[in-house]
């Protein structure tokens, strides 16, 4: 958040104090996540700065996909060794309904079809989730195929799961995948 301050400051401020200010407040912030992420902060500053503008939250979206026995969808990613279900950023200019479905076509090369949607979530910026802020939305999708070709850069592999027999998830996607089975278990 202060973070968000800082660079909402420093991109409409005029008044050479208050950016003297907000270059505080940037490099407290810049110290502070390096000493709790390990990073070195020339190297966050360097990022956050490079994140100009009016500070929002990303977009991600994703997309359960459940078989007849109520299993999910899910891939282990190459990144991070963690389960999670299909998805991604929604791209500058991009529909989130277009995003999932490249997601899938790009991650397990498969054609996903929206069913419905499950929600909107907001996830704060953590140690345990991201470094910024994020807006998740969630779909209940199908696929047209069960064979799957993951992508190796992004995918180390697919499988169905028992969403409670999952050992690590993605950051927040346990809830994801917990609230697009309600909605699938109800539309049953």
């Amino acid at each position: 958040e202060v973070r968000a301050i800082a660079r909402t400051g420093l991109h409409y401020t005029e008044s050479p104090f208050d950016r003297e200010r907000y270059e505080r407040l940037l490099e407290l912030s810049t110290q502070k996540y390096a000493e709790v992420l390990g990073i070195e902060p020339e190297v966050l500053r360097a990022r956050f700065l490079a994140d100009a503008g009016y500070a929002t939250a990303k977009v991600g979206v994703d997309g359960a996909v459940f078989d007849d026995e109520g299993r999910a969808l899910l891939i282990r990613r190459a990144d991070d060794d963690t389960w999670a279900l299909v998805g991604g950023w929604c791209d500058p200019g991009e529909a989130p309904q277009d995003t999932i479905t490249r997601e899938f076509a790009e991650e397990v090369g498969a054609e996903a079809r929206i069913e419905q949607l499950v929600g909107t979530y907001g996830v704060p910026a953590s140690v345990s989730n991201t470094t910024h802020g994020l807006v998740a939305i969630v779909f209940l999708c199908s696929v047209a195929s069960a064979r799957f070709t993951p992508a190796p850069h992004e995918v180390a592999e697919v499988a169905w799961c028992d969403i409670d027999a999952v050992p690590v998830w993605h950051h927040a996607h346990e809830s994801f995948a917990r609230a697009a089975r309600e909605v699938w278990a109800r539309g049953r």
